[in-house]
């Protein structure tokens, strides 16, 4: 679980510096105010998710949201399948 954590975190920095780039170039401003919010929220989970001890009644429900919303980067090279949900 921590390599998808680490993937996770990784794709949504990479996102940032997308979105950033978008802003900067092309005045994506709406494009910012809806998806780095979401981005954010995100990676908080994913920070929290490693906070986390083995025993923390949340940590399966987490663990399984993360690996829901690393499908959305499951045409990256680096995503496994194993990720799935």
């Amino acid at each position: 679980m921590d390599d998808l954590v680490k993937f996770l975190v990784a794709r949504i920095n990479d996102d940032n510096h997308a979105y950033a780039y978008v802003a900067g170039t092309l005045g994506g401003e709406a494009l910012l105010d809806s998806h780095l919010p979401m981005l954010d929220l995100i990676e908080q989970l994913a920070n929290n998710y490693k906070a986390m001890g083995p025993s923390d009644s949340r940590s399966a429900g987490l663990a399984y949201a993360l690996r829901v919303l690393a499908q959305s980067y499951a045409e990256h090279p680096a995503y496994q399948r194993e990720w799935c949900p």
